[in-house]
């Protein structure tokens, strides 16, 4: 039995806690060491979000006078269909009505998806769920919900920050009980972007093992080279098309709109049939002037690309402050540093003592990951932070860590 025991008693009773109240915790009561803190732990995106939003929810309206459709309108799923085909070169590949699902916010989405994973398969024994190593909370609690085993793969720098697979290539007992496998490319917290063979190869396990292969790309548009590779348009180019594949996206990173709640799933047509009518029986609508707003958004490309310019600025901050300290190099994708520390006592003992000395609050990399089946929490050594401030702020407050360091 792993130590989270039964999962819906975990969650029931608030076993659980989120990394972001335990990093409350850890820092509550103590003073911070400059009159001038800086809070870098929560992903909060403050760029500015497109001005039109506001004014197209008012034109809708009179949409809140009746139910929404839960399955999107035609207008939202078709602009959706519309920005997968400029971004990954699919024009008129996805089919707007079968293989695209609004949700409110990826996490909405990422949670509910599990149910059908689960209730799609037989399984003689309990049955798993394969989580990146660190990860998203929504993964595990989705895993403990559906009371799956939650199996981290972890996602170090000898694997290049995405799990091994072919390491798990070599456990066809797991995999043959295995409901999901969770990947998010570009990597929370490390920035890794899946190749076109990493993809391929999860591709072939999900189908090899009939499990689905959930593909979290909310950071997809935060990046500062190459565009990071869609799951979408590599599965597109096999025979089976999308079969066992959904990927994730929202418009809270790409939009800097994290308030709107407004994602969408994408892949597999049967199984998003098969969710769509779970979510018509226990999942909540998205409202009418969201979906309407929504629409204008993923059809507008301009503001996407004046944020990415902005998070390019942040990371010339870093590149010129850090340089190699701490193990920094720039990301593929994203907008956090995932911090070697492990010289300064480790993720709790740095995240303290940079709270008490220069008044910097970062999260310990622990509390993002779990131990996996050998006892190993990747996220140990590091702290994870948030480039959500302006570059001036930013650049003050990795001065404050180097010099917490030196």
């Amino acid at each position: 039995m792993s130590r989270f025991g039964s999962g819906l008693e975990a969650l029931a009773k608030g076993a659980m806690i989120s990394p972001f109240t335990r990093a409350r915790r850890l820092l509550d009561g103590v003073p911070a060491g400059h009159a001038k803190p800086v809070e870098l732990t929560i992903g909060d995106p403050r760029e500015t979000p497109p001005a039109f939003v506001p004014q197209l929810m008012m034109e809708a309206a009179a949409s809140v006078a009746t139910y929404p459709k839960i399955r999107g309108t035609d207008e939202l799923k078709a602009s959706i269909a519309a920005w997968i085909g400029r971004r990954y070169g699919l024009a008129g590949v996805v089919d707007p009505v079968r293989e695209i699902l609004p949700c409110n916010g990826s996490r909405e989405g990422l949670f509910f998806a599990t149910l059908p994973a689960v209730g799609r398969k037989s399984f003689k024994t309990r049955p798993a769920m394969l989580i990146v190593n660190p990860f998203y909370q929504a993964y595990l609690g989705a895993a403990l919900a559906t009371e799956c085993e939650p199996v981290m793969l972890n996602a170090t720098a000898a694997t290049g920050h995405l799990p091994d697979l072919d390491a798990l290539a070599q456990e066809p007992e797991l995999l043959a009980r295995s409901a999901a496998l969770f990947i998010c490319s570009p990597a929370n917290p490390q920035g890794a972007v899946a190749s076109r063979a990493y993809i391929l190869k999860a591709l072939e396990l999900a189908r090899a093992y009939d499990f689905l292969l959930f593909f979290d790309e909310c950071y997809s548009e935060i990046y500062t080279g190459a565009p990071p590779l869609g799951a979408l348009e590599v599965a597109a180019t096999t025979r089976e098309r999308f079969r066992n594949l959904v990927v994730f996206n929202s418009l809270s990173k790409r939009s800097n709109l994290p308030g709107l709640r407004s994602g969408f799933l994408a892949g597999d047509g049967d199984f998003l049939e098969t969710l769509a009518e779970i979510r018509n029986m226990v999942a909540p609508q998205m409202p009418g002037p969201v979906q309407h707003a929504s629409a204008a958004v993923w059809a507008d490309d301009a503001h996407v690309l004046k944020i990415r310019e902005a998070y390019r600025a942040k990371f010339d901050v870093c590149d010129r402050v850090l340089g190699n300290r701490f193990g920094y190099r720039r990301p593929d994708g994203g907008f956090f540093l995932w911090l070697d520390v492990r010289h300064l006592g480790g993720a709790e003992a740095a995240t303290l003592t940079l709270w008490k000395r220069e008044g910097v609050r970062v999260i310990p990399g622990a509390y993002l990951a779990e131990a996996d089946r050998s006892g190993i929490n990747p996220g140990d050594g590091y702290v994870r932070v948030a480039l959500v401030q302006d570059p001036a702020t930013i650049q003050e407050a990795l001065e404050r860590i180097v010099q917490f360091a030196s």
